[in-house]
């Protein structure tokens, strides 16, 4: 897996809150979600695919939303073949999208977005807990190498 995602040149932004030891940009965030990310965060529809090769497999949502927390922002969507939407993040004018390696070399249009809203997609109990697990495995991870 690359150490690099879309964007990852312009996502030097600080955290907008301090409860994340350890994060100072959004480079920072990618580097522990690697270790963190997991099936059990991974939306189900796509668990077939998800490995440990590919970990960014079927997080964008959760994972945009979690960036959203940390950075600020907002998050977008890109419109997928299959009707669904890919998401990223944009602050402060630099859009990024730690989820990218997901598709390879495949290369998203990132100018065709719309705005995604945490209310619409934590609607569903089971995107909401997900996050959830995403947020309290990356707590227990940056605990652990804080010691």
């Amino acid at each position: 897996m690359s150490d690099r995602f879309y964007g990852w040149e312009n996502a030097t932004m600080s955290p907008v809150c301090q409860e994340y030891p350890g994060i100072k940009d959004p480079r920072d965030l990618y580097a522990a979600l690697k270790h963190v990310w997991c099936v059990e965060t991974c939306a189900p529809r796509l668990r077939e695919g998800w490995s440990a090769d590919n970990p960014t497999h079927g997080q964008c949502s959760v994972t945009g939303f979690l960036v959203q927390d940390i950075f600020g922002g907002k998050v977008f969507g890109v419109p997928l073949k299959d009707g669904g939407f890919h998401c990223f993040n944009v602050v402060g004018g630099a859009a990024f999208d730690l989820t990218s390696g997901q598709f390879g070399d495949g290369t998203l249009k990132y100018a065709d977005r719309s705005e995604q809203y945490r209310e619409m997609h934590f609607a569903s109990d089971e995107k909401r807990q997900r996050y959830e697990l995403l947020k309290s495995r990356l707590e227990e991870y940056l605990r652990g190498k804080s010691r």
